[in-house]
């Protein structure tokens, strides 16, 4: 028989709770109020109540009922619920069995705020909003909730790195996963996308810079995005029409080389090789028609002292 897989949460029942959690997603603050396992011993009844907080209610083992306004509900392991601010509500375990609870108080409170991601702020008001209208039922745990209890308290039992903000993605989690338990489809809100020419260009730009001294073509720099090489060339039409990737190899090889001259004395020879040109003849050609000047010559004007 395997073991009970959130007994270990019972030796400290308070461990969630002595961490003041507090969390921003959106434009909304997330206050963790409780967070823990408890178990009603069979017959035990909490009796109606309400609280100014929404409280999620999952049950891993046992059975018993909930009172949901007028409505009378069955619970069994695997079921959650939510109550939202001032619902009165009542609960009792099953007379002969014992019922175990996970729960999560959370106050939340509008925060405006600059600079928020606009996917995340659009993700948090519609989960928010549907936590404020779900319905007085309970559902199945249908995409695993409770897991996120034990992550969390496992995480700060051992002091994990970063467990702090372990714990606080996992609250996210739980809402998350409590609404999508509800979820019967609609609208969604739409995650960012991108648009794919200008990542593939910009990551593309990264790697050219990246790896300038060495041989970098057309053809390498596709493989590393996947891509065939006539249509990076193609991407690099679109979001450049007059930089082709040679030409834009080249400025950044020159920029590198610009940037030795200006800050060192080594020769101009070592300069060329380290920047990716093939010799230094090749750079006196290419620096000559762009920028109007021999490397030498560039060299005195921005280091006029030097002998």
């Amino acid at each position: 028989m395997s073991r009970y897989p959130f007994e270990k949460m019972l030796e400290r029942q308070d461990i969630l709770e002595r961490l003041d959690v507090s969390i921003l997603w959106g434009h909304y603050e997330i206050r963790v109020l409780r967070f823990h396992l408890t178990s009603f011993p069979a017959g035990r009844i909490v009796d109606f109540h309400n609280h100014a907080e929404f409280e999620l209610h999952f049950i891993p083992r046992g059975k018993g009922k909930v009172i949901l306004g007028d409505e009378m509900h069955p619970l069994s392991e695997g079921m959650l619920y939510l109550t939202g601010p001032g619902l009165v509500h009542y609960q009792e375990a099953d007379s002969q069995e014992a019922m175990d609870e996970l729960c999560l108080h959370v106050d939340i409170i509008e925060h405006p705020r600059e600079g928020v991601d606009p996917g995340e702020a659009a993700e948090s008001e519609e989960t928010i909003e549907k936590l404020r209208t779900l319905p007085l039922a309970p559902v199945h745990d249908y995409h695993r909730a409770m897991n996120c209890f034990l992550e969390a308290y496992e995480a700060c039992d051992r002091k994990l790195i970063g467990y702090y903000t372990s714990i606080k993605q996992q609250v996210i989690s739980i809402l998350l996963k409590t609404v999508r338990a509800y979820d019967i489809g609609g609208n969604r809100a739409e995650a960012p996308v991108r648009d794919m020419s200008v990542y593939r260009y910009d990551y593309a730009i990264q790697y050219m810079e990246a790896n300038h001294p060495s041989a970098v073509t057309l053809e390498n720099v596709a493989e590393k995005l996947h891509i065939s090489s006539r249509q990076l060339q193609r991407i690099f039409y679109q979001v450049q029409p007059e930089m082709p990737f040679s030409r834009v190899l080249e400025d950044i090889r020159l920029r590198a080389v610009c940037r030795n001259l200006e800050e060192s004395h080594v020769s101009i020879e070592q300069i060329a090789l380290a920047s990716g040109f093939t010799n230094a003849n090749y750079l006196h050609a290419v620096f000559r028609k762009r920028l109007g000047m021999t490397p030498s010559a560039f060299r005195k004007m921005k280091q006029p002292n030097q002998k």
